[in-house]
Protein backbone atom coordinates (compact mmCIF):
# COMPACT_ATOMS: atom_id res chain seq x y z
CA UNK A 1 0.00 0.00 0.00
CA UNK A 2 2.72 2.34 0.45
CA UNK A 3 3.99 2.07 -3.18
CA UNK A 4 0.62 3.52 -4.10
CA UNK A 5 0.40 6.44 -1.82
CA UNK A 6 4.10 7.31 -2.23
CA UNK A 7 3.08 7.29 -6.62
CA UNK A 8 -0.25 8.87 -5.76
CA UNK A 9 1.97 11.89 -4.00
CA UNK A 10 4.39 11.83 -6.53
CA UNK A 11 0.85 12.19 -9.49
CA UNK A 12 -0.84 14.64 -7.29
CA UNK A 13 1.85 17.25 -7.25
CA UNK A 14 3.21 16.70 -10.93
CA UNK A 15 -0.45 17.14 -11.85
CA UNK A 16 -1.20 20.12 -9.94
CA UNK A 17 1.99 21.97 -11.15
CA UNK A 18 1.25 21.31 -15.10
CA UNK A 19 -2.42 22.06 -14.70
CA UNK A 20 -2.37 24.95 -12.47
CA UNK A 21 -1.02 28.25 -13.58
CA UNK A 22 1.84 30.18 -12.25
CA UNK A 23 1.26 33.55 -14.29
CA UNK A 24 -2.45 35.02 -15.09
CA UNK A 25 -2.63 38.70 -16.50
CA UNK A 26 -5.52 40.69 -15.05
CA UNK A 27 -5.43 39.34 -11.46
CA UNK A 28 -3.70 41.55 -8.26
CA UNK A 29 -0.50 39.58 -7.18
CA UNK A 30 -1.49 39.57 -3.72
CA UNK A 31 -4.91 37.80 -4.92
CA UNK A 32 -3.35 35.56 -7.54
CA UNK A 33 -1.02 34.53 -4.80
CA UNK A 34 -3.60 33.31 -2.52
CA UNK A 35 -5.73 31.09 -5.40
CA UNK A 36 -2.96 29.76 -6.84
CA UNK A 37 -2.03 28.25 -3.80
CA UNK A 38 -5.30 27.36 -2.90
CA UNK A 39 -5.77 25.57 -6.31
CA UNK A 40 -2.86 24.13 -6.07
CA UNK A 41 -3.81 22.03 -2.80
CA UNK A 42 -7.10 21.60 -3.77
CA UNK A 43 -6.06 19.95 -7.04
CA UNK A 44 -3.22 18.17 -5.60
CA UNK A 45 -6.15 16.49 -2.74
CA UNK A 46 -8.08 15.91 -5.39
CA UNK A 47 -5.46 14.13 -7.83
CA UNK A 48 -4.13 12.23 -4.65
CA UNK A 49 -7.48 10.92 -3.30
CA UNK A 50 -8.36 9.74 -7.24
CA UNK A 51 -4.56 7.83 -7.67
CA UNK A 52 -5.32 5.99 -4.84
CA UNK A 53 -8.93 4.74 -5.34
CA UNK A 54 -7.99 3.90 -9.23
CA UNK A 55 -4.37 2.01 -8.34
CA UNK A 56 -6.19 0.13 -5.13
CA UNK A 57 -9.23 -0.59 -7.26
CA UNK A 58 -7.34 -1.64 -10.61
CA UNK A 59 -4.37 -3.61 -9.28
CA UNK A 60 -2.45 -2.29 -11.97
CA UNK A 61 1.60 -1.77 -12.12
CA UNK A 62 2.84 1.17 -10.58
CA UNK A 63 5.19 1.76 -13.77
CA UNK A 64 5.84 5.31 -14.65
CA UNK A 65 4.66 4.26 -18.14
CA UNK A 66 0.88 3.57 -17.11
CA UNK A 67 0.55 7.74 -16.64
CA UNK A 68 1.09 8.31 -20.72
CA UNK A 69 -2.61 9.33 -21.16
CA UNK A 70 -2.65 11.44 -18.09
CA UNK A 71 0.51 13.29 -18.93
CA UNK A 72 -1.56 14.24 -22.05
CA UNK A 73 -4.32 15.45 -20.88
CA UNK A 74 -2.30 17.17 -17.80
CA UNK A 75 -0.14 19.28 -20.25
CA UNK A 76 -2.75 19.99 -22.52
CA UNK A 77 -5.16 21.77 -19.62
CA UNK A 78 -2.33 23.74 -18.53
CA UNK A 79 -0.89 24.66 -21.95
CA UNK A 80 -4.22 26.12 -22.19
CA UNK A 81 -4.72 27.58 -18.81
CA UNK A 82 -1.24 29.56 -18.63
CA UNK A 83 -0.11 32.08 -20.56
CA UNK A 84 3.62 33.76 -21.97
CA UNK A 85 6.43 31.86 -21.24
CA UNK A 86 4.71 29.32 -19.04
CA UNK A 87 2.42 28.63 -21.83
CA UNK A 88 5.14 27.84 -24.32
CA UNK A 89 6.95 25.75 -21.89
CA UNK A 90 4.06 23.68 -20.72
CA UNK A 91 3.35 23.17 -24.60
CA UNK A 92 6.45 21.94 -25.31
CA UNK A 93 5.60 19.50 -22.69
CA UNK A 94 2.69 18.07 -24.19
CA UNK A 95 4.17 18.35 -27.57
CA UNK A 96 6.63 15.73 -25.87
CA UNK A 97 3.73 13.74 -23.93
CA UNK A 98 2.10 13.52 -27.68
CA UNK A 99 5.13 11.59 -28.86
CA UNK A 100 5.05 9.31 -26.20
CA UNK A 101 1.39 8.61 -26.48
CA UNK A 102 1.85 7.80 -30.17
CA UNK A 103 4.45 5.44 -29.35
CA UNK A 104 2.57 4.06 -27.08
CA UNK A 105 -0.03 3.57 -29.42
CA UNK A 106 1.43 2.28 -32.31
CA UNK A 107 3.85 -0.43 -30.77
CA UNK A 108 1.35 -3.09 -32.49
CA UNK A 109 2.31 -1.80 -35.53
CA UNK A 110 5.85 -2.17 -35.36
CA UNK A 111 6.54 -4.32 -32.91
CA UNK A 112 5.38 -7.52 -34.77
CA UNK A 113 8.78 -8.99 -36.17
CA UNK A 114 9.77 -8.43 -32.42
CA UNK A 115 6.75 -10.38 -31.03
CA UNK A 116 7.25 -13.20 -33.67
CA UNK A 117 11.24 -13.72 -32.75
CA UNK A 118 10.00 -13.84 -29.11
CA UNK A 119 7.30 -16.51 -29.74
CA UNK A 120 9.00 -18.33 -32.77
CA UNK A 121 8.92 -21.87 -32.14
CA UNK A 122 11.30 -25.19 -32.90
CA UNK A 123 9.03 -26.89 -36.18
CA UNK A 124 9.35 -30.64 -36.35
CA UNK A 125 7.42 -32.52 -38.96
CA UNK A 126 6.54 -36.15 -37.76
CA UNK A 127 3.18 -35.72 -35.71
CA UNK A 128 4.68 -38.39 -32.86
CA UNK A 129 4.93 -37.46 -28.97
CA UNK A 130 1.64 -38.96 -27.92
CA UNK A 131 0.79 -42.56 -29.16
CA UNK A 132 -0.58 -45.33 -27.97
CA UNK A 133 1.28 -46.10 -25.10
CA UNK A 134 0.13 -42.99 -23.15
CA UNK A 135 -3.37 -42.72 -21.36
CA UNK A 136 -5.56 -40.13 -23.04
CA UNK A 137 -6.63 -37.34 -20.38
CA UNK A 138 -10.01 -38.62 -21.44
CA UNK A 139 -12.43 -36.38 -18.89
CA UNK A 140 -13.65 -32.98 -20.05
CA UNK A 141 -13.30 -30.42 -17.61
CA UNK A 142 -17.09 -29.57 -17.86
CA UNK A 143 -18.03 -33.28 -17.14
CA UNK A 144 -15.54 -32.88 -13.59
CA UNK A 145 -17.18 -29.23 -12.86
CA UNK A 146 -20.09 -31.00 -12.67
CA UNK A 147 -19.35 -33.88 -10.73
CA UNK A 148 -17.58 -30.82 -8.25
CA UNK A 149 -21.34 -29.84 -8.35
CA UNK A 150 -22.72 -32.28 -7.51
CA UNK A 151 -20.75 -33.64 -4.32
CA UNK A 152 -20.69 -29.54 -3.11
CA UNK A 153 -22.85 -30.63 0.17
CA UNK A 154 -18.92 -32.05 1.55
CA UNK A 155 -18.50 -28.40 2.12
CA UNK A 156 -19.44 -26.77 5.04
CA UNK A 157 -21.14 -24.11 5.55
CA UNK A 158 -22.41 -24.37 1.55
CA UNK A 159 -24.09 -21.21 0.75
CA UNK A 160 -21.22 -18.87 1.76
CA UNK A 161 -19.11 -20.60 -1.04
CA UNK A 162 -18.99 -21.54 -5.00
CA UNK A 163 -16.52 -23.72 -6.86
CA UNK A 164 -13.85 -22.20 -8.87
CA UNK A 165 -12.01 -22.40 -11.65
CA UNK A 166 -10.70 -26.21 -12.50
CA UNK A 167 -6.80 -26.57 -13.30
CA UNK A 168 -5.24 -29.83 -14.46
CA UNK A 169 -2.09 -30.75 -12.55
CA UNK A 170 -0.44 -34.13 -11.73
CA UNK A 171 -0.16 -35.17 -8.04
CA UNK A 172 1.46 -37.93 -6.47
CA UNK A 173 2.30 -39.39 -9.88
CA UNK A 174 -1.89 -39.13 -10.94
CA UNK A 175 -3.05 -36.64 -13.32
CA UNK A 176 -6.03 -34.83 -11.35
CA UNK A 177 -8.45 -31.65 -11.73
CA UNK A 178 -8.54 -28.97 -8.55
CA UNK A 179 -10.66 -26.26 -8.17
CA UNK A 180 -10.34 -24.41 -5.11
CA UNK A 181 -14.04 -23.72 -3.20
CA UNK A 182 -14.33 -19.19 -3.61
CA UNK A 183 -16.98 -16.99 -1.90
CA UNK A 184 -19.92 -16.55 -3.77
CA UNK A 185 -20.26 -12.84 -2.63
CA UNK A 186 -19.18 -9.57 -0.70
CA UNK A 187 -21.37 -10.74 2.42
CA UNK A 188 -20.48 -14.11 2.52
CA UNK A 189 -16.82 -12.97 2.45
CA UNK A 190 -17.90 -10.83 5.41
CA UNK A 191 -19.06 -13.84 7.17
CA UNK A 192 -16.54 -16.63 6.09
CA UNK A 193 -13.65 -14.71 6.57
CA UNK A 194 -11.62 -17.92 4.87
CA UNK A 195 -12.16 -20.25 2.10
CA UNK A 196 -12.60 -23.79 3.79
CA UNK A 197 -10.55 -26.25 0.76
CA UNK A 198 -10.45 -27.53 -2.52
CA UNK A 199 -12.34 -30.24 -4.91
CA UNK A 200 -9.67 -33.14 -6.32
CA UNK A 201 -11.00 -35.86 -8.94
CA UNK A 202 -9.02 -38.20 -11.56
CA UNK A 203 -8.82 -36.29 -15.19
CA UNK A 204 -8.32 -39.71 -16.56
CA UNK A 205 -11.09 -42.07 -14.47
CA UNK A 206 -14.67 -40.56 -15.26
CA UNK A 207 -16.20 -42.89 -12.46
CA UNK A 208 -13.84 -41.08 -9.95
CA UNK A 209 -16.44 -39.59 -7.61
CA UNK A 210 -14.58 -35.89 -6.19
CA UNK A 211 -12.96 -35.26 -2.79
CA UNK A 212 -12.82 -32.47 -0.76
CA UNK A 213 -9.88 -31.22 0.79
CA UNK A 214 -10.00 -29.20 4.02
CA UNK A 215 -7.40 -26.46 3.73
CA UNK A 216 -8.25 -23.52 4.72
CA UNK A 217 -7.54 -20.28 2.75
CA UNK A 218 -7.46 -16.36 3.22
CA UNK A 219 -6.11 -15.05 0.23
CA UNK A 220 -8.28 -16.08 -2.88
CA UNK A 221 -9.23 -14.44 -5.87
CA UNK A 222 -12.88 -14.09 -4.32
CA UNK A 223 -11.92 -12.55 -1.36
CA UNK A 224 -11.73 -8.82 -0.68
CA UNK A 225 -9.52 -5.67 -0.18
CA UNK A 226 -6.22 -6.39 1.40
CA UNK A 227 -7.29 -10.40 1.39
CA UNK A 228 -8.05 -10.24 -2.22
CA UNK A 229 -5.52 -12.15 -3.86
CA UNK A 230 -4.82 -10.41 -7.16
CA UNK A 231 -4.42 -7.35 -4.84
CA UNK A 232 -1.96 -8.87 -2.56
CA UNK A 233 0.64 -9.99 -5.10
CA UNK A 234 0.39 -6.66 -6.94
CA UNK A 235 0.83 -4.22 -3.34
CA UNK A 236 4.00 -6.84 -2.85
CA UNK A 237 5.23 -6.95 -6.29
CA UNK A 238 4.32 -3.30 -7.33
CA UNK A 239 5.88 -2.92 -10.86
CA UNK A 240 5.77 -6.72 -12.33
CA UNK A 241 3.82 -7.34 -15.11
CA UNK A 242 1.53 -9.78 -14.75
CA UNK A 243 -0.37 -11.89 -17.40
CA UNK A 244 -3.38 -14.18 -16.97
CA UNK A 245 -5.26 -15.45 -14.16
CA UNK A 246 -4.16 -16.89 -10.58
CA UNK A 247 -4.08 -20.56 -10.93
CA UNK A 248 -4.30 -23.03 -7.37
CA UNK A 249 -1.02 -25.54 -7.45
CA UNK A 250 -1.14 -28.26 -5.12
CA UNK A 251 2.14 -30.01 -4.03
CA UNK A 252 1.96 -33.75 -3.17
CA UNK A 253 1.75 -33.15 0.49
CA UNK A 254 -1.64 -31.26 -0.08
CA UNK A 255 -0.56 -28.26 0.34
CA UNK A 256 -2.35 -25.52 -2.14
CA UNK A 257 -0.58 -22.62 -3.46
CA UNK A 258 -1.63 -19.67 -5.68
CA UNK A 259 0.80 -19.03 -8.48
CA UNK A 260 0.65 -16.18 -10.85
CA UNK A 261 2.79 -15.59 -13.84
CA UNK A 262 4.54 -12.58 -14.67
CA UNK A 263 7.12 -10.86 -17.20
CA UNK A 264 7.66 -8.73 -19.19
CA UNK A 265 6.64 -6.22 -22.44
CA UNK A 266 7.79 -6.86 -25.71
CA UNK A 267 8.08 -2.85 -26.13
CA UNK A 268 6.34 0.54 -24.54
CA UNK A 269 3.43 -0.97 -22.85
CA UNK A 270 2.52 -3.96 -25.62
CA UNK A 271 2.81 -7.47 -25.83
CA UNK A 272 3.82 -10.06 -23.01
CA UNK A 273 7.08 -12.50 -22.70
CA UNK A 274 6.47 -14.76 -19.32
CA UNK A 275 10.02 -14.89 -17.27
CA UNK A 276 8.62 -16.08 -13.64
CA UNK A 277 5.72 -16.58 -11.32
CA UNK A 278 4.64 -15.20 -8.05
CA UNK A 279 3.74 -17.92 -5.69
CA UNK A 280 1.33 -17.30 -2.74
CA UNK A 281 0.70 -19.37 0.48
CA UNK A 282 -3.65 -18.94 0.66
CA UNK A 283 -3.54 -19.14 4.43
CA UNK A 284 -0.68 -17.12 5.48
CA UNK A 285 -0.26 -14.44 2.60
CA UNK A 286 3.69 -15.53 2.25
CA UNK A 287 5.17 -15.17 -1.09
CA UNK A 288 8.17 -15.95 -3.10
CA UNK A 289 9.02 -15.25 -6.59
CA UNK A 290 10.54 -17.87 -9.35
CA UNK A 291 12.26 -17.28 -12.20
CA UNK A 292 10.98 -19.79 -15.43
CA UNK A 293 14.77 -22.12 -14.39
CA UNK A 294 13.57 -22.68 -10.95
CA UNK A 295 10.30 -22.95 -10.74
CA UNK A 296 9.64 -25.99 -7.69
CA UNK A 297 9.17 -29.48 -9.07
CA UNK A 298 5.11 -30.16 -8.23
CA UNK A 299 4.20 -26.40 -9.98
CA UNK A 300 3.15 -27.98 -13.71
CA UNK A 301 1.80 -24.63 -15.11
CA UNK A 302 4.41 -22.28 -14.42
CA UNK A 303 3.14 -20.17 -18.08
CA UNK A 304 -0.39 -19.60 -17.91
CA UNK A 305 -2.70 -20.85 -20.74
CA UNK A 306 -3.22 -16.82 -21.35
CA UNK A 307 0.39 -16.31 -22.03
CA UNK A 308 0.84 -19.20 -24.28
CA UNK A 309 -2.90 -18.85 -26.32
CA UNK A 310 -0.94 -15.17 -26.74
CA UNK A 311 2.10 -16.52 -27.65
CA UNK A 312 0.33 -19.06 -30.28
CA UNK A 313 -1.21 -16.01 -32.31
CA UNK A 314 2.28 -14.28 -32.42
CA UNK A 315 3.30 -17.28 -33.91
CA UNK A 316 0.60 -17.54 -36.22
CA UNK A 317 -0.34 -13.83 -36.79
CA UNK A 318 3.42 -12.19 -37.59
CA UNK A 319 5.39 -14.50 -39.33
CA UNK A 320 5.90 -11.68 -41.90
CA UNK A 321 4.47 -8.84 -39.80
CA UNK A 322 1.87 -6.44 -38.60
CA UNK A 323 0.72 -5.76 -42.22
CA UNK A 324 0.92 -8.74 -43.71
CA UNK A 325 -1.52 -10.23 -40.93
CA UNK A 326 -3.96 -7.92 -42.01
CA UNK A 327 -3.98 -7.93 -45.57
CA UNK A 328 -2.02 -10.13 -47.59
CA UNK A 329 -1.78 -12.70 -44.94
CA UNK A 330 1.03 -14.75 -46.49
CA UNK A 331 1.79 -17.99 -44.61
CA UNK A 332 -0.50 -17.03 -41.69
CA UNK A 333 -2.15 -19.53 -39.49
CA UNK A 334 -4.43 -18.91 -36.75
CA UNK A 335 -4.66 -21.08 -33.88
CA UNK A 336 -8.48 -22.61 -33.01
CA UNK A 337 -11.06 -21.32 -29.86
CA UNK A 338 -11.37 -25.19 -28.86
CA UNK A 339 -9.23 -25.41 -25.87
CA UNK A 340 -10.22 -25.63 -22.60
CA UNK A 341 -8.35 -22.96 -20.74
CA UNK A 342 -8.00 -19.72 -23.06
CA UNK A 343 -7.99 -21.49 -25.98
CA UNK A 344 -5.37 -24.18 -25.58
CA UNK A 345 -5.77 -27.95 -23.86
CA UNK A 346 -3.39 -29.42 -20.86
CA UNK A 347 -2.47 -32.34 -21.77
CA UNK A 348 0.89 -34.38 -19.90
CA UNK A 349 3.21 -36.11 -21.91
CA UNK A 350 4.77 -40.10 -20.71
CA UNK A 351 7.03 -38.15 -18.53
CA UNK A 352 4.54 -36.50 -16.56
CA UNK A 353 5.37 -33.11 -18.40
CA UNK A 354 2.78 -30.57 -18.64
CA UNK A 355 1.92 -29.18 -22.12
CA UNK A 356 -0.30 -27.19 -23.42
CA UNK A 357 -2.00 -27.91 -26.83
CA UNK A 358 -3.43 -25.87 -29.64
CA UNK A 359 -3.83 -26.49 -33.37
CA UNK A 360 -3.42 -23.96 -36.07
CA UNK A 361 -5.76 -24.04 -39.34
CA UNK A 362 -6.12 -21.49 -42.30
CA UNK A 363 -7.43 -17.93 -42.15
CA UNK A 364 -9.47 -18.38 -45.09
CA UNK A 365 -13.11 -18.79 -44.12
CA UNK A 366 -14.80 -22.18 -44.84
CA UNK A 367 -11.21 -24.18 -44.66
CA UNK A 368 -11.39 -26.53 -41.90
CA UNK A 369 -7.55 -27.95 -42.64
CA UNK A 370 -5.06 -28.23 -39.75
CA UNK A 371 -1.81 -26.47 -40.65
CA UNK A 372 0.07 -27.77 -37.71
CA UNK A 373 -0.20 -27.85 -33.92
CA UNK A 374 2.01 -26.44 -31.35
CA UNK A 375 2.88 -27.76 -27.70
CA UNK A 376 4.42 -25.75 -25.48
CA UNK A 377 6.07 -27.01 -22.36
CA UNK A 378 3.99 -25.25 -19.21
CA UNK A 379 6.71 -25.43 -16.74
CA UNK A 380 9.48 -23.80 -19.36
CA UNK A 381 7.23 -21.84 -22.04
CA UNK A 382 9.49 -23.76 -24.75
CA UNK A 383 7.26 -24.68 -27.48
CA UNK A 384 7.48 -27.18 -30.42
CA UNK A 385 5.25 -26.56 -33.54
CA UNK A 386 4.45 -29.89 -35.55
CA UNK A 387 3.33 -29.66 -39.14
CA UNK A 388 2.30 -33.07 -39.69
CA UNK A 389 3.17 -34.58 -43.14
CA UNK A 390 2.98 -32.51 -45.96
CA UNK A 391 1.31 -34.88 -48.18
CA UNK A 392 -1.06 -35.49 -46.43
CA UNK A 393 -4.06 -33.20 -44.97
CA UNK A 394 -5.07 -33.17 -41.30
CA UNK A 395 -8.59 -32.06 -40.19
CA UNK A 396 -8.09 -29.06 -37.88
CA UNK A 397 -10.42 -29.62 -34.17
CA UNK A 398 -13.39 -27.27 -35.54
CA UNK A 399 -13.67 -29.76 -38.30
CA UNK A 400 -13.50 -32.92 -35.50
CA UNK A 401 -15.73 -31.40 -33.83
CA UNK A 402 -18.56 -30.73 -36.52
CA UNK A 403 -17.80 -34.53 -37.53
CA UNK A 404 -18.88 -35.06 -33.87
CA UNK A 405 -22.18 -33.22 -33.81
CA UNK A 406 -23.34 -34.38 -37.04
CA UNK A 407 -22.63 -38.17 -35.62
CA UNK A 408 -24.78 -37.77 -32.53
CA UNK A 409 -26.92 -34.78 -34.19
CA UNK A 410 -30.52 -37.09 -32.61
CA UNK A 411 -29.32 -36.89 -29.31
CA UNK A 412 -27.78 -33.65 -29.53
CA UNK A 413 -24.53 -34.25 -28.13
CA UNK A 414 -21.27 -32.68 -28.95
CA UNK A 415 -17.43 -33.07 -27.94
CA UNK A 416 -15.68 -31.38 -25.57
CA UNK A 417 -11.80 -31.27 -25.38
CA UNK A 418 -10.86 -32.41 -28.50
CA UNK A 419 -6.77 -33.54 -28.10
CA UNK A 420 -4.76 -35.11 -31.25
CA UNK A 421 -2.58 -38.49 -30.28
CA UNK A 422 -1.08 -40.54 -32.97
CA UNK A 423 -2.97 -43.81 -32.44
CA UNK A 424 -0.59 -46.36 -34.29
CA UNK A 425 1.12 -44.24 -36.46
CA UNK A 426 -2.56 -42.61 -37.52
CA UNK A 427 -2.73 -38.70 -36.21
CA UNK A 428 -6.08 -38.64 -34.59
CA UNK A 429 -8.50 -37.06 -32.95
CA UNK A 430 -9.60 -38.06 -29.68
CA UNK A 431 -12.92 -36.35 -27.95
CA UNK A 432 -15.20 -36.92 -25.09
CA UNK A 433 -18.42 -36.60 -25.75
CA UNK A 434 -20.94 -34.83 -23.77
CA UNK A 435 -24.93 -34.69 -23.69
CA UNK A 436 -26.67 -31.04 -23.50
CA UNK A 437 -26.56 -31.61 -19.61
CA UNK A 438 -22.85 -31.45 -19.55
CA UNK A 439 -22.69 -35.21 -18.52
CA UNK A 440 -20.22 -37.89 -20.15
CA UNK A 441 -21.62 -40.08 -22.98
CA UNK A 442 -19.31 -41.52 -25.29
CA UNK A 443 -15.26 -40.99 -26.02
CA UNK A 444 -15.07 -40.51 -30.73
CA UNK A 445 -11.85 -41.51 -32.24
CA UNK A 446 -11.32 -40.19 -35.80
CA UNK A 447 -8.77 -40.16 -38.15
CA UNK A 448 -7.48 -36.69 -38.48
CA UNK A 449 -6.50 -37.61 -42.15
CA UNK A 450 -9.49 -39.82 -43.39
CA UNK A 451 -12.22 -38.58 -41.54
CA UNK A 452 -14.37 -41.60 -42.56
CA UNK A 453 -12.59 -43.89 -40.46
CA UNK A 454 -13.96 -43.49 -36.45
CA UNK A 455 -15.70 -45.02 -33.70
CA UNK A 456 -17.04 -44.49 -30.25
CA UNK A 457 -17.14 -46.68 -27.26
CA UNK A 458 -18.28 -45.91 -23.39
CA UNK A 459 -14.43 -46.55 -22.51
CA UNK A 460 -11.01 -44.89 -24.17
CA UNK A 461 -9.59 -48.36 -24.04
CA UNK A 462 -12.94 -49.47 -25.45
CA UNK A 463 -12.66 -47.28 -28.38
CA UNK A 464 -9.01 -47.39 -28.80
CA UNK A 465 -9.43 -51.31 -29.36
CA UNK A 466 -12.65 -50.38 -31.96
CA UNK A 467 -10.16 -47.84 -33.89
CA UNK A 468 -7.39 -50.28 -33.69
CA UNK A 469 -9.54 -52.59 -35.64
CA UNK A 470 -11.53 -50.06 -38.11
CA UNK A 471 -7.31 -48.95 -38.86
CA UNK A 472 -6.90 -52.31 -40.06
CA UNK A 473 -10.18 -53.00 -42.03
CA UNK A 474 -9.05 -49.19 -43.87
CA UNK A 475 -5.42 -50.29 -44.67
CA UNK A 476 -4.38 -47.16 -42.94
CA UNK A 477 -1.24 -46.15 -40.40
CA UNK A 478 -0.58 -50.04 -39.32
CA UNK A 479 0.89 -49.98 -42.65
CA UNK A 480 2.98 -47.29 -42.14
CA UNK A 481 5.40 -46.62 -39.65
CA UNK A 482 4.75 -45.91 -36.34
CA UNK A 483 6.32 -45.44 -33.06
CA UNK A 484 6.09 -49.71 -32.45
CA UNK A 485 8.07 -51.85 -34.68
CA UNK A 486 6.50 -54.71 -36.77
CA UNK A 487 7.31 -58.33 -35.39
CA UNK A 488 6.57 -62.14 -36.43
CA UNK A 489 5.90 -64.77 -33.82
CA UNK A 490 4.75 -68.33 -34.64
CA UNK A 491 3.04 -70.49 -32.47
CA UNK A 492 -0.16 -72.79 -31.55
CA UNK A 493 -3.40 -71.26 -30.70
CA UNK A 494 -4.40 -71.84 -26.80
CA UNK A 495 -7.70 -70.01 -26.88
CA UNK A 496 -10.19 -67.79 -29.35
CA UNK A 497 -12.73 -65.33 -29.01
CA UNK A 498 -14.52 -64.13 -32.17
CA UNK A 499 -17.25 -60.95 -32.19
CA UNK A 500 -19.28 -59.81 -34.63
CA UNK A 501 -18.01 -56.37 -35.37
CA UNK A 502 -20.51 -54.74 -37.92
CA UNK A 503 -19.88 -56.60 -41.21
CA UNK A 504 -16.75 -58.15 -39.86
CA UNK A 505 -16.08 -60.41 -37.25
CA UNK A 506 -13.24 -59.15 -34.80
CA UNK A 507 -11.24 -62.26 -33.52
CA UNK A 508 -9.00 -62.18 -30.13
CA UNK A 509 -6.76 -65.41 -29.43
CA UNK A 510 -3.89 -66.58 -27.23
CA UNK A 511 -0.61 -67.67 -28.59
CA UNK A 512 1.64 -70.11 -26.95
CA UNK A 513 3.93 -67.50 -26.37
CA UNK A 514 1.14 -66.04 -23.61
CA UNK A 515 0.60 -62.89 -25.89
CA UNK A 516 -2.96 -61.97 -26.74
CA UNK A 517 -3.34 -60.69 -30.22
CA UNK A 518 -6.59 -59.21 -32.07
CA UNK A 519 -7.26 -59.22 -35.63
CA UNK A 520 -10.10 -58.57 -38.27
CA UNK A 521 -11.90 -60.85 -40.79
CA UNK A 522 -11.49 -58.15 -43.43
CA UNK A 523 -7.69 -57.92 -42.36
CA UNK A 524 -7.47 -62.14 -42.45
CA UNK A 525 -11.02 -63.61 -44.02
CA UNK A 526 -9.70 -66.54 -43.26
CA UNK A 527 -9.12 -66.06 -39.63
CA UNK A 528 -12.95 -66.49 -39.33
CA UNK A 529 -12.24 -70.37 -39.00
CA UNK A 530 -9.15 -69.94 -36.24
CA UNK A 531 -9.72 -72.55 -33.63
CA UNK A 532 -7.35 -73.75 -30.71
CA UNK A 533 -4.25 -76.05 -31.51
CA UNK A 534 -4.29 -74.09 -34.51
CA UNK A 535 -0.12 -73.57 -35.50
CA UNK A 536 -0.06 -69.59 -37.11
CA UNK A 537 2.27 -67.30 -38.20
CA UNK A 538 1.22 -63.49 -36.77
CA UNK A 539 3.24 -60.36 -38.16
CA UNK A 540 1.70 -58.01 -35.54
CA UNK A 541 2.25 -54.43 -34.32
CA UNK A 542 4.74 -54.00 -31.11
CA UNK A 543 2.61 -51.80 -29.31
CA UNK A 544 2.92 -52.99 -26.03
CA UNK A 545 -0.55 -53.47 -25.33
CA UNK A 546 -2.70 -56.35 -24.26
CA UNK A 547 -3.98 -57.19 -27.24
CA UNK A 548 -1.60 -56.40 -29.80
CA UNK A 549 -2.78 -55.80 -33.38
CA UNK A 550 -2.20 -58.38 -36.36
CA UNK A 551 -1.12 -56.96 -39.61
CA UNK A 552 -1.03 -60.65 -41.47
CA UNK A 553 -1.49 -64.25 -40.42
CA UNK A 554 -1.27 -67.45 -41.97
CA UNK A 555 -2.91 -70.38 -40.36
CA UNK A 556 -0.36 -73.14 -41.20
CA UNK A 557 -3.23 -75.90 -41.29
CA UNK A 558 -4.50 -74.23 -43.50
CA UNK A 559 -2.19 -73.48 -45.83
CA UNK A 560 -3.87 -69.93 -46.94
CA UNK A 561 -3.54 -66.53 -45.45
Amino acid sequence: MGSIVLLSIIIAVAIALLVVPFTKKGVKEQKALVNHTAILITTAIFVFIISVVFFYLTKVDLNWTILWPLLIIATLLGSIAASGKEQILKGSLFFISLVIGIYMLSAPLWNANEKYRGAKMNQKVEIEPFDEHETPASVPPKFARNKMKKAFGQVPNTSYYQLGNLQIQKVNGKYVYIAPVEFSGFFKWLKGKVTPGYFIMSATNAADNPKFIKQEMTYTPSSYFQKNLERHIRLANPTKIFYGDPQLEVNDDGKPYYIRTYGTFVSARNGFKASGIVMVDPKTGASKTYSLKHVPDFIDGAVSPEAVSLQNSYFGKYIHGFWNSVFGKRDVKLPTDEGTEANVSPIFDDHGNMYYFTDFTSPKAGVDSMLGYSLTNGKTGKATYYTGNLQESYMDSQGNLQIVEKKFIEKKWKGSMPILYNFYGEASWFTPVLDSNGFLQTYFIVSAANPEISVNAETPNAALKLYKLALQRGDSSLNRSSTSSIKTVSGTVLRVYKEKDDEYTSVSFLLSNHKNFIVSSEVSPLAVYLKEGDKVIVKYLNTGEQFLPVKDMTIKDLNVK
